[in-house]
């Protein structure tokens, strides 16, 4: 089975096909598309994007009232890197920059992940095939060799 990522408007969408007979040179063809596509994604950022609203100290805040009104939408975007939790507040005039970023991220893996399938299928096929030599049939000699003294 292989993963083929197509693009639906903005989304990215992962499909699961089973190609009928899969060539080498097709195989090759798409691998070429998924490096094109790699080159082209552009700036992208790991994580995931959470809406907070705070409660702060001032007892006679709006965020104290009944029913209270906290303060926000404060916008933190929290991911792991190299083993390290992050977390990073985001702006939200930067809110559809770091959108775009993230889903430049989600292709990226979903890219890697389809180009690690058909390295593996390209392998599987490549195994499989007859080599050119093994059409062949052994030569033979039409002396025997000679054989070499004892040491």
């Amino acid at each position: 089975m292989l993963a083929a990522s197509t693009r639906h408007g903005s989304a990215l969408a992962l499909e699961t096909t089973v190609p009928m007979s899969p060539t080498l040179n097709a195989l090759d063809k798409r691998l070429a598309e998924i490096k094109a596509e790699l080159a082209a994604l552009g700036p992208l950022r790991p994580g995931s994007l959470s809406q907070q609203y705070n409660v702060c100290g001032n007892p006679r805040c709006r965020c104290k009232a009944d029913p209270p009104q906290k303060h926000g939408p404060y916008y933190q975007l929290s991911y792991t890197f190299r083993g390290k939790s992050h977390s990073d507040f985001v702006r939200r005039d930067a809110l559809a920059q770091v959108r775009a970023q993230m889903h430049n991220y989600e292709t990226l893996r979903a890219l890697v992940d389809e180009w690690i399938a058909l390295s593996l299928e390209l392998a599987r096929l490549t195994r499989s095939a007859p080599s050119p030599q093994a059409n062949r049939s052994p030569r033979r000699r039409l002396s025997p060799k000679p054989r070499s003294a004892a040491r």
